[in-house]
């Protein structure tokens, strides 16, 4: 997941993994461990 900061203070926009190969793509929805190790330390 891609976190990008706002010019808002405590507002995050949180942008999916896209995965993409010849069959088509995926993404991952949401992580929980991404989130603890990348989100919380900003909000804290």
């Amino acid at each position: 997941m891609e976190i990008i900061k706002t010019n808002i203070p405590g507002v995050l926009i949180i942008e999916p993994r896209v995965f993409k190969d010849s069959r088509g793509y995926f993404f991952e929805n949401f992580s929980q461990r991404e989130f603890d190790n990348n989100v919380m330390p900003i909000l804290v």
